[in-house]
């Protein structure tokens, strides 16, 4: 094998449909060399996953590919389905995003791994699941015997990507693509996931083809960068160098492009607008015939906290650690046990119409505004549906005033007819938040509203936040694994672990001065290096 691994020059990718043409990729060329890791690097959009997909062909029938991509002196443009079979999965295997798509919810383990191992190289029998084993070892899997007739729902987050990990080494590739693997998990399991790959590469000699738009992972991992904008490599270099002394304007935005600041300081007679005290929320395992309850799922245990008129509340935490379910006991769409006090009012207990009247001043926005929007609403519909319920006023009265909130958060009132699908995803997250503004809500439980956007929409959607606090006085629980984004919006912190409170105070005090370990284990994995202990 040459020293160089994969090798494009002047690709272009047009889709083609209903007599339209996109041309997704111009002229790309780059190289990866043996033993490297290269980043492609952008915004949604950009065209990083669709160069990757074109190296091996795996892109729709829609699209139309030309110029060169030499895999170890082999034409990938243009290739028959034989020689790709050959390429796909043996020499080139690829990581995405996602596991939970990637990964066949109704088979096991280690028949998914299995399937890779006998197509590609007839490996079969107990040689075949001593492979496994090994496999499921090598990536971090803790007693992996007893893993292999598990489903993938019955994962972690983190423990599904090492599976897909695991799938992509079986054969020994040569060149790994990994599309944005670790963009939806935590903090700590992504410095996890990161430290793998970097051991994987140095003990394989694996090459490495990183798509990210994460430049915090890029400093990690990669060897050399290619800045993408709207189909075009821009820049590209040493990633030393494209960090220190960035050349295009565009590179200079995505280095700059970071949640920073600090909110506006809470008045001192700021009402209080909720409060819990040792609010406890456990699940019942009802077991046997007769459904009896066995045991408990101890979800959150004696959770206190307090939120004012125009503060932000931090829950961080890791997957599990009871974040959303205690927003959602708050927001009383889950049982719980403990004073919830809202407004002044005791609301525990409170069911069907004693609750509803509350709903208008209690918001939620979620993680993926693609899965909360209704793809048969229009926008306008999305947004006045609140207005619709709570009795809002006339038909024109609520088009005005949704025409007035899409203004607010950034959005044209032009295109209130429009549906979901027609927007981008930092556009669809200002009409999940537009909806639960358009009531003016006391408060607002924001639920990992940055985390799928790339950086330069988050620190929009910050600032959008910010400016709709300041102005309407809003209390924001804001649940979030990036604590970047965290430190800009909150003024207080609650660290969470396996349902209990870790750790709660000023943000200044948990960020610059941690208490536990835990927390400084998070601030490590978020921001590269521990703070100060205290003293």
């Amino acid at each position: 094998m040459t020293d160089t691994v994969l090798t494009v020059e002047d690709l272009n990718v047009r889709f083609r449909q209903d007599g339209a043409e996109t041309h997704a990729v111009r002229g790309v060329s780059f190289h990866v060399k043996r033993g490297e890791t290269v980043a492609l690097v952008g915004e949604s959009g950009s065209g990083k996953s669709v160069t990757a997909l074109s190296t091996v062909d795996l892109l729709p029938g829609s699209a139309h590919v030309d110029g060169s991509v030499l895999y170890a002196d082999q034409q990938m443009v243009g290739a028959s389905e034989k020689q790709l079979r050959k390429v796909r999965g043996n020499d080139i295997s690829f990581i995405f995003q996602e596991p939970m798509t990637s990964l066949n919810p109704l088979h096991t383990l280690e028949k998914q791994l299995r399937e890779s191992l006998e197509l590609h190289q007839g490996i079969t029998g107990d040689r075949a699941r001593a492979r496994i084993v090994e496999l499921l070892t090598e990536v971090g899997i803790n007693d992996p015997e007893s893993r292999l007739k598990a489903y993938p729902h019955e994962l972690s987050g983190g423990q599904r990507q090492r599976v897909m990990i695991a799938m992509a080494l079986a054969n020994d590739p040569h060149l790994l693509i990994a599309d944005e693997p670790t963009t939806a998990l935590d903090v700590t399991i992504q410095a996890q996931i990161l430290d793998l790959l970097a051991d994987l590469k140095a003990r394989q000699g694996l090459s490495m083809l990183f798509i990210t738009h994460d430049l915090t992972i890029v400093r990690q991992i990669a060897d050399r960068v290619c800045v993408m904008k709207d189909g075009e490599i821009v820049e590209e270099g040493e990633t030393t160098k494209i960090f220190d002394a960035p050349k295009h304007p565009y590179t200079k935005m995505l280095l700059e492009a970071e949640s920073t600041g600090v909110p506006d300081p809470v008045p001192g007679d700021a009402k209080e607008i909720a409060h819990t005290e040792d609010l406890r929320i456990w699940f019942p395992i009802k077991t046997g015939l007769l459904k009896r309850t066995t045991g408990h799922v101890k979800a959150v245990n004696a959770a206190t906290l307090s939120v004012r008129q125009g503060e932000t509340i931090g829950i961080v935490g890791e997957s599990g650690s009871g974040k959303t379910t205690l927003a959602l006991a708050i927001m009383r769409l889950i049982p719980s046990e403990g004073p919830i006090v809202f407004m002044g009012r005791d609301i525990q207990g409170l069911r069907g119409r004693a609750i509803r009247p509350l709903r208008a001043d209690m918001q939620i926005v979620f993680q993926d505004p693609f899965g909360s929007l209704s793809p048969r609403m229009t926008v306008e519909e999305i947004i006045a549906e609140g207005l619709t319920i709570h009795g809002g006023g006339s038909r024109d009265e609520q088009r005005d005033r949704v025409a007035q909130m899409m203004s607010e958060v950034g959005l044209d009132p032009a295109t209130m007819h429009r549906y979901p699908h027609e927007f981008s995803g930092g556009q669809r997250q200002r009409i999940a938040i537009a909806r639960a503004m358009i009531l003016r809500p006391k408060l607002v439980v924001l639920d990992e509203p940055t985390s799928a956007l790339d950086m330069t929409v988050q620190v929009q959607i910050v600032t959008l936040l910010r400016d709709l606090q300041a102005k309407y006085g809003l209390a924001y629980l804001f649940i979030s694994h990036d604590l970047k984004v965290v430190r800009a919006l909150s003024h207080k912190v609650m660290v969470m672990k396996r349902g209990d409170v870790v750790e709660a105070g000023d943000a200044d005090a948990i960020f610059d001065a941690p208490q536990t370990e835990y927390t400084r284990t998070l601030m490590q994995a978020a921001f590269g290096k521990a703070p100060a202990r205290s003293a």
